[in-house]
């Protein structure tokens, strides 16, 4: 019984880091380029990587525009972000209703190699080009050079607050086994010793 379990707290694990992976902000120090409005085909697979649509419009659709954050980090390699609002009440609850502000913010930001200007792009989510599936870009603020350092402060907040949920969590469920289910169990187990001692005629 021992790999069944491994292999299941590893499933476990797995999904969990893959939900806080895509979930928690990242940032990158890129170089704006370009900004543009394209229409995104849909499919089952990438779907639920965007956000659900305006507020009053329809929520499936085929496809919709969405705005996009072109860009190039220090090392020349291509970033590109999507623009959407998660709204009030979507996942992630960045609380992100502004979008249009976002785009036109990114776009008088946009700079050339040969004067470059260097802004840090805070978002969520992953790039999959086989998907079709882009980070949501939620905040810009410009620096001064691509150096500067970016330490994950909001990050070791949020998973501090997940680890002391679940230490209180598993501090609860231990005090509710030794509690309700230890003595269920060890009752149990008396009546069933006795049963048997029944069965066999030592009672």
């Amino acid at each position: 019984m021992r790999w069944p379990r491994i292999i299941f707290l590893t499933l476990i694990l797995l999904i969990v880091g893959g939900f806080l992976n895509y979930t928690l902000p990242d940032r990158q120090v890129v170089r704006i380029v370009d900004t543009e409005t394209r229409r995104v085909d849909f499919s089952n697979f990438n779907r639920m990587f965007y956000g659900a649509g305006d507020s009053g419009g329809p929520t499936r659709t085929d496809s919709r525009e969405i705005w996009f954050i072109q860009s190039i980090d220090a090392n020349g390699r291509t970033r590109v972000f999507r623009n959407e609002d998660t709204g009030l009440f979507g996942w992630p609850p960045y609380l992100k209703t502004r979008s249009q502000d976002l785009q036109t913010e990114a776009a008088d930001l946009a700079s050339t190699e040969a004067n470059p200007r260097w802004v840090v792009v805070t978002h969520y989510g992953w790039r999959s080009n086989w998907l079709s599936v882009y980070p949501n870009a939620v905040a810009i603020r410009e620096v001064d050079s691509p150096d500067v350092s970016l330490f994950p402060w909001l990050n070791i907040i949020i998973l501090g607050v997940i680890a002391l949920i679940l230490f209180a969590l598993w501090r609860l469920w231990e005090r509710f086994e030794a509690r309700v289910i230890d003595p269920v169990v060890d009752g149990i187990a008396v009546r069933w010793a006795k049963m048997r001692d029944w069965f066999a005629g030592r009672s």
